[in-house]
């Protein structure tokens, strides 16, 4: 690692993008720039003065790997270096001290007790991290659904992480260290679990498998996702998850129902609907990899859709053509998300979509993404592309045409800055070149 590069890090300046160039060149370079900007960076962000809330900057450096194979290596490497630039920019502090035994028997106690300041300590503490310590945290606060369920998505995100950048000992325990930090604060909020397991005594965990329902059955579950008060939503998605619905039938109903509510979302507020998705891509996730969840953790997902506004159906936005027939429907999506314009974004997509070709979308979607500057929307452009790439294995075709046209409103609807993308790719054009 060169000292340009270091000193970049600790202070971006105009160089920032010569010297990520420089770092990231080589088949392993760009996990090595990731991990410097780990190691380097994560200790001095100041956490307590985010909390309850959490940087993007960080998260988003997870979504970009994830979303590396839909991408052009230039594509990725100009997300790569926007992200790690975000979390370069992240408030500083006096950091954490490392103090603990590595002890997971504290880690418990401080998880429980909300006492993040012991839980950093005792992670810093763990001798070999891996990818089980992650688990462990996400399973622990899989209840807590303070900041929308922000805890549990940061421990699996992070240990994904954590998995791709092959994380040595030191970049281990911080990406660990971030996560119990995170999951020992307050707020604690088990308002939505508590209703929801007082409904479901007694039902068995729900089981994982494939979607079985018609799509009829899927959108009415969605209308009532939708278009119900709390404490009804609560009856009648128990009631569902009481008759043996599996996990792939209530992913496609949440999936159809956050779907509409990013249809419905004003422009201001895209971002924030988007994590519905990303929350989603962790039951999803969770499900496969954890066995059976508990039943009020899917009735949890369906409480938080639907805590987002609903549009009257008339005012829902809709495709509408181009001024100019595009030659290509690609080019179009993606012209149509860059000039900002999200009823031509959705025409587009749906016309891909009609043509069977769901991945020419999700590309498009991915490579919009990459071009936006994450500081100007707190990378939940990149957050919901990956949260999509996630979930479509796991939804029926109607479910999965709904959310990518969701996201192609929505990424036109939530445009900012491209000016960042481009200073990276110069720099980076100058090194291949």
């Amino acid at each position: 690692m060169s000292a340009d590069w270091l000193r970049e890090l600790e202070k971006p300046t105009s160089a920032f993008f010569q010297a990520f160039a420089q770092r990231a060149a080589g088949d392993q370079g760009p996990r090595n720039a990731a991990r410097d900007a780990v190691q380097n960076l994560t200790p001095l962000v100041d956490w307590p003065a985010y909390l309850p809330h959490i940087p993007h900057g960080l998260l988003g450096l997870g979504a970009a790997f994830r979303l590396r194979p839909l991408l052009a290596e230039a594509s990725f490497l100009r997300i790569l270096s926007t992200q790690i630039h975000a979390f370069a920019l992240e408030a500083r502090g006096r950091g954490l001290e490392a103090l603990g035994s590595g002890s997971w028997a504290n880690l418990d106690m401080a998880l429980a007790t909300h006492r993040p300041a012991i839980a950093w300590g005792e992670a810093m503490g763990i001798p070999e991290v891996g990818p089980a310590d992650f688990q462990r945290l996400e399973s622990r606060v899989e209840r807590d659904m303070a900041n929308v369920g922000h805890k549990a998505v940061m421990a699996r995100d992070l240990g994904e992480l954590f998995r791709d950048l092959e994380a040595p000992r030191t970049g281990g325990r911080l990406l660990l260290a971030v996560a119990a930090y995170l999951c020992a604060s307050e707020p604690f909020d088990t308002f939505w679990h508590q209703r929801a397991a007082r409904r479901l005594e007694g039902v068995a965990p729900v089981p994982h498998r494939a979607p079985e329902a018609d799509p009829s059955s899927h959108a009415a579950a969605a209308r009532e996702i939708c278009d119900s008060g709390l404490v009804d939503l609560l009856d009648s998605f128990s009631l569902r998850v009481r008759a043996g619905a599996g996990s792939g039938d209530l992913l496609a109903s949440l999936v159809l129902a956050a779907s509409e509510k990013q249809l419905d979302a004003r422009r201001d507020l895209e971002g924030k609907t988007s994590w519905n998705f990303v929350y989603l891509a962790h039951l999803a996730k969770r499900s496969l990899d954890a066995g059976p969840l508990a039943p009020e953790t899917w009735v949890q997902g369906a409480a938080l859709v639907n805590l987002f506004p609903t549009d009257e159906p008339e005012d829902r936005p809709r495709g509408v053509p181009p001024r100019a027939p595009a030659a290509d429907p690609a080019r179009g999506l993606l012209d149509a998300i860059l000039d900002a314009e999200p009823q031509q974004a959705m025409f587009h997509a749906e016309e891909l979509l009609a043509l069977g070709k769901e991945g020419a979308v999700l590309g498009v979607l991915a490579e919009a993404a990459t071009t936006n500057d994450p500081a100007f929307n707190h990378s939940h452009q990149v957050l919901s592309v990956a949260a999509a790439a996630d979930l479509v294995p796991h939804l029926p075709g109607p479910a999965r045409g709904a959310m990518l046209a969701a996201l192609a409103k929505s990424l036109a609807n939530s445009q900012g800055s491209t000016d960042l993308g481009r200073l990276a790719d110069k720099a980076l054009d100058a090194i291949n070149n």
